[in-house]
């Protein structure tokens, strides 16, 4: 048995001891644990072990800084050759509940002029729904670039965003995608690995993420400061995306210059939004599909789903109005202002709208 076995051993044996008995690990052997399983170094059930203990005594702060620690140094990353970039992470494990607007984000910033970039994967637990990869792939855009040639895209004053897969950016955090469908529950992958941070600016980066549930706010700033995101938004969104509620008022958190979040209300009908749903709504007449030996998720077809948001995106995005054009009106208003791109919501929502009404941000789709 090697160090790293013996320190995953002694890990294991003090965070898997049962909801009273067991004990956190520190920074520094949650980064070790979490390298050794990237590495192949230790065992796949023991890998199972450390994921899952953490999950059922919950992780502390640490030892989500340190898993973090752990995807950032296996991550490959560029600077794009810009001032600022917006990072936009989205969930990873995707949608089934609604069309997801969010892919169509970046290309409504750039046209904003914010470069901005989202990144993901094409199916992870637990989830395993509609993601950012499958409805750009379906708009006909290229989702498999490195880093450097998602970069290269952002510096280019005609395009100004792009999209960067894990599979492409981290590849020994995205071959843990069976063992993650294994486990079958949300851990602390799930977490953190939305902050990889694949693309950065020259001076600055900022994070543009989602929640829903009410701790995750504090968890999200903790962890985007330890990444050294200069400023991050956290929008209470529809499945835990970037968008919120098109028809209720609701709560975002955001920092700035790397200080502590602050809450703030938001109402759509502020902005001049006025729908019934709350997110674009599913279409009647998609086909169903069945996850064999899964009765969690609900059954949506993927590939048919990521068609309808794909067609949906492309009309909003040439200025047909409805909730597909809403969502990345309030989204794309919500950011221009924590940005300082503009001193009111309804005026960056106005801003969203005639980028959208030109037709010029479908024109950077193509």
């Amino acid at each position: 048995m090697n160090d790293t076995q013996k320190i995953m051993r002694s890990i294991i044996q003090r965070i898997a001891t049962g909801p009273e008995l067991s004990k956190s690990i520190s920074l520094e052997e949650a980064r070790t644990g979490m390298r050794a399983i990237f590495e192949g170094e230790i065992d796949p059930v023991q890998a199972g072990l450390f994921l899952i203990g953490l999950r059922l005594k919950r992780e502390t702060d640490d030892e989500m800084r340190g898993v973090l620690e752990a995807i950032r140094n296996v991550t490959n990353s560029a600077v794009a050759d810009v001032d600022e970039v917006v990072d936009i992470a989205d969930p990873y494990d995707g949608y089934n509940r609604c069309l997801p607007a969010a892919p169509f984000l970046p290309a409504v910033l750039a046209e904003c002029g914010v470069p901005a970039v989202n990144h993901g994967v094409d199916a992870v637990g637990p989830k395993f729904g509609v993601t950012a990869r499958h409805v750009l792939e379906a708009s006909g855009i290229t989702v498999d670039l490195s880093p450097e040639d998602a970069a290269r895209r952002l510096s280019d004053p005609a395009l100004g965003w792009a999209y960067v897969d894990q599979r492409a950016c981290a590849p020994k955090l995205h071959a843990l995608v069976d063992l993650r469908a294994t486990i079958v529950k949300r851990q602390v992958l799930t977490t953190t690995e939305v902050m990889a941070q694949p693309i950065q600016g020259r001076r600055k980066t900022h994070l543009v993420t989602g929640y829903v549930h009410k701790p995750y706010p504090r968890i999200y700033a903790l962890l985007a400061r330890h990444a050294d995101f200069d400023s991050a938004l956290m929008v209470r969104g529809v499945e835990g995306g970037v968008i919120p509620s098109l028809r209720q008022p609701g709560v975002c958190f955001n920092y700035h210059q790397m200080g502590e979040e602050q809450s703030f209300d938001i109402d759509p009908s502020a902005l001049g939004i006025e729908q019934i749903a709350r997110a674009v709504p599913l279409p009647d007449d998609l086909p169903t599909a069945n996850r064999p030996g899964d009765d969690i998720a609900i059954a949506v077809d993927v590939r048919a789903t990521a068609q309808a948001a794909a067609e949906a995106g492309r009309r909003a995005l040439e200025g047909e109005t409805g909730p597909t054009y809403d969502s990345l009106v309030f989204a794309g208003a919500l950011v221009l202002w924590h940005l300082g791109r503009e001193k009111s919501l309804p005026a960056a929502a106005d801003r969203v709208r005639a980028a959208l009404d030109s037709g010029e941000a479908a024109a950077r789709l193509r």
